[in-house]
């Protein structure tokens, strides 16, 4: 979320920030709306002020015999403007906050706008494979070799699903064995989160309200009957980035390192075209995932970290791949700079993503309100980072 700070002291900025994204903002009326917040706010605090005056003089009124009728009289109408004025400051409140909640994250200033067409490709790691024959596609290579059952998992699940079986499950085993082993290598802490989430865990995430239809919903009665709807996880970021909501983390516990295995699901709605068949695009799918809560003066050094540890994944997989840059509109609603790592598929003839690292900067932490305290005492917002690992 944006800091409505930021909005009301410099909107031309926030304006052209989020215009590199294709996010065209009028702050015109919240702006007025949070001027008439403010002026109610200064009133009510004054007459909040006379009431505990005239309070704390009441007795000594009622010891020197004076009458308190009309006292009383006055402070129960000034009590019923402060009840008033607090709904209506309350209310002002969440309408700030409904429309901030639904504008994305300001990119960096670095970040070049529009879409893919401006994402930058920075680095190139080893050549790509050249074969003395045709290679064939995925679909057909894992299907002659049994390895996974796409006949099969359409069968158990329908379109977008698959069953490995045999090696290939095996292979799927020793991969995230292989990402696990690093992560905790480079002490990063394996978390195993639950894979139904409750809705503020999509909003701390800032993936809803927006992206609320792309999520897989569980509905289900609570012991007293109440229904509560609860999703499934699209990727493990969205639990681990809420797991310290609420709370004041101690600035010396700055970065934690963590990493979830979980498998993902995605509605992945749309049109399936030919490069995407197989595994390429799917409704379920595993994963590991890491993210950082990081100190807002480190957190561009968090960044290098991460991306530095997904591309030594795919360096020791011995795999040919590039490291891209994304423009701001090609970015994820909720980030402020992402990097993607995409593997050559010499049977496609095309590069793949198969990671991305992203950093939020605060604006995760300002929606479920993650904070540290420095030895100065003062509290402040974390930042949040994520990458696919893998």
């Amino acid at each position: 979320m944006l800091d409505i700070k930021l909005i009301t002291e410099n909107p031309e900025l926030v304006k052209e920030r989020l215009a590199k994204k294709g996010c065209i903002v009028d702050f015109a009326e919240i702006l007025k709306l949070d001027a008439e917040r403010k002026k109610l706010m200064s009133e009510i605090e004054a007459k909040k002020a006379e009431r505990n005056k005239v309070s704390a003089e009441i007795p000594k009124y009622k010891k020197e015999g004076k009458p308190v009728d009309e006292i009383f009289a006055r402070m129960r109408k000034i009590g019923d403007e402060i009840a008033e004025g607090d709904a209506k400051i309350n209310a002002y409140q969440q309408e700030i906050i409904d429309f901030i909640a639904k504008l994305p994250n300001m990119p960096d200033d670095d970040l070049l706008p529009g879409e893919k067409e401006n994402n930058k490709v920075i680095k190139v790691f080893g050549e790509k494979p050249v074969f003395d024959f045709k290679p064939q596609n995925h679909v057909d290579l894992c299907t002659n070799l049994g390895i996974i059952d796409y006949e099969r998992g359409v069968k158990l699940s329908g379109n977008g699903y698959w069953i490995y079986r045999g090696d290939g499950a095996r292979l799927e085993w020793a991969l995230l064995n292989f990402f696990i082993s690093e992560h905790l290598k480079d002490g990063y802490t394996f978390i195993l989160p639950p894979h139904m989430l409750g809705y503020n865990c999509g909003f701390g995430a800032g993936q809803f309200p927006k992206f609320a239809d792309e999520v897989y919903w569980i509905e289900d009665a609570d012991a007293d009957g109440k229904k509560k709807q609860r999703f499934m996880l699209p990727t493990a970021e969205t639990a681990l980035v809420n797991m310290y909501a609420g709370e004041i983390i101690d600035e010396a516990k700055l970065p934690m390192k963590f990493f979830a295995y979980t498998p993902c699901y995605r509605k992945e709605a749309g049109s399936y075209r030919a490069e995407e068949r197989g595994m390429i695009r799917g409704h379920q799918f595993n994963k590991v995932e890491m993210v950082q809560y990081a100190h807002p003066e480190h957190s561009k050094e968090a960044f290098e970290e991460l991306v530095g540890k997904a591309c030594s994944l795919m360096e020791k997989l011995g795999l040919h791949f590039r490291l891209s840059k994304l423009a701001a509109g090609d970015c994820s609603a909720s980030m402020a700079r992402t990097y993607d790592i995409e593997v050559w598929i010499p049977s496609m003839g095309i590069y793949k993503e198969v990671s991305s690292v992203s950093n939020a900067n605060d604006y995760q932490a300002r929606r479920n309100n993650t904070r540290f305290k420095g030895e100065d005492k003062k509290i402040g917002y974390v930042h949040t980072l994520n990458g696919s690992g893998l």
